[in-house]
């Protein structure tokens, strides 16, 4: 869609269907800034993994990260993979 096709729609709509799509794009780019942000684990979380793909290990599966998991409570859990 070019601009000029976007600026069509956005006049064809009224003050109040204005006022919506602004506010979805505003939550669209809230959306983008969280995901940039993220949490203080989260970036902790990504940090760690980078560590572990620059020493050369490969990551775990989700099935080996299941199992380390439960070995590491006691088994607890064991009878889930």
């Amino acid at each position: 869609m070019t601009t000029e096709q976007m600026l069509d729609k956005w006049h064809a709509l009224n003050a109040d269907e204005q006022e919506k799509v602004l506010e979805f794009i505003d939550s669209l780019e809230r959306q983008k800034q969280q995901l940039k942000s993220g949490s203080k684990l989260g970036k902790k979380l990504r940090k760690i993994r980078q560590e572990i793909i620059t020493s050369g290990l490969p990551l775990l599966t989700a099935e080996e990260a299941d199992r380390e998991k439960a070995e590491r409570r006691g088994g607890y859990g064991e009878n889930l993979i």
